[in-house]
């Protein structure tokens, strides 16, 4: 029997974010001493061109700014991807200015919010230079898997990331040689990249991620383009994915749904199409608290209840459908759900 650790691999959604701020040195920490194989840093850009680690560009629900009257005339409101948002944003500040922030809990009605205030925002240069140290001091390699958000919102205020960011990983001699693989929501980007990486950063894999349905990339939104992320999950725009991409990152329930009562379902064909179009799969994200695990798998009625068997048997389904990797909030529960079980 093959040990399903050996071959699926723990992906730390923002760090151990269930137990740690997220995208902050301590939840990468975390996530790597609880035995995640990848940190996942999701990129924005400051003004002056930094990338940071924060989920999107508005500030105010992860970090301290509203408290900054030296900063309160910088609340706004944009249109981010098609959609109003008000807040602070990130191409508004100096990385310098950002660093006088702090972080705090994006949950505070299900997590602990007891470290809100303590750590700063980082930089992919010291996300890297963090995992290098940590790799050396452990003896084994941990990959990072950058996520590009918000890209063409970010090209067109003269801040785009791509070559940035292969240029980064191409300078530090960690990232030169460790597993990296790059995701993005939207399309063009990876496809830039994809030609970009014909030119050497061999090691690095790019990751095509998947929205609901009728959803549709922005960048294909931007371009006035039919293209859903519903057509894209058909053998015949996975075959297209294939042709710049070596993976998808799916939700869960695209791979295992519901039933109507709130039970795991039956898989899907999602992951058997994409391994026929030579893609591998990513599932996300399965986070231990009750309030994102199917009804059927709750325990107690709290929402908030961090539910360890219920996550485990969540995983364990999307396992047994065949996916290659997977993102958790909570490493040591991923973890654990590989070490349950085995494959021929």
């Amino acid at each position: 029997m093959k040990p399903l650790a050996s071959r699926v691999r723990v992906i730390a959604h923002r760090g151990t974010s269930a137990l740690r701020p997220e995208h902050t040195l301590a939840a990468y920490g975390r996530a790597i001493a609880d035995g995640a194989d990848f940190i996942e840093p999701d990129l924005v850009m400051t003004r002056d061109g930094a990338m940071i680690a924060r989920h999107e560009s508005e500030l105010g629900r992860t970090t301290d700014v509203a408290r900054h009257r030296a900063f309160a005339a910088r609340e706004t409101e944009r249109r981010i991807d098609g959609v109003a948002v008000r807040g602070w944003f990130s191409d508004d500040f100096t990385l310098a200015e950002l660093k006088t922030l702090r972080v705090r809990e994006r949950f505070p009605q299900w997590r602990d919010t007891r470290h809100d205030g303590t750590f700063p925002l980082v930089t992919l240069e010291e996300i890297i230079e963090f995992v290098a140290a940590e790799a050396a001091s452990r003896g084994r390699s941990i990959g990072i898997i950058p996520e590009i958000k918000h890209g063409t919102h970010f090209r067109r205020l003269g801040l785009p990331m791509e070559d940035r960011l292969l240029d980064t990983l191409a300078v530090h001699p960690y990232t030169r040689t460790a597993p990296v693989a790059i995701q993005s929501f939207e399309i063009g980007n990876l496809k830039y990249l994809r030609g970009r990486l014909a030119d050497g950063h061999g090691h690095i894999r790019l990751l095509q991620l998947l929205e609901d349905g009728d959803c549709q990339p922005w960048d294909v939104v931007a371009a006035g383009g039919t293209l859903d992320y519903r057509m894209m999950m058909t053998p015949s725009g996975l075959r297209e994915i294939a042709g710049y991409a070596d993976g998808i990152g799916a939700r869960s329930r695209a791979v295992v749904p519901l039933t109507a009562a709130g039970a795991l379902a039956m898989p899907t064909a999602l992951v058997a199409d994409a391994h026929a179009a030579g893609l591998e799969v990513y599932a996300y994200t399965f986070r231990p608290e009750n309030a994102w695990l199917p009804r059927s798998l709750w325990q107690g009625d709290d929402p908030g209840t961090f539910n360890e068997a219920g996550s485990i048997a969540e995983i364990r389904a999307c396992l047994e459908a065949g996916i290659d990797a997977f993102f958790t909030d909570a490493p040591a529960v991923g973890r654990k759900a590989l070490d349950r079980g085995a494959t021929p």
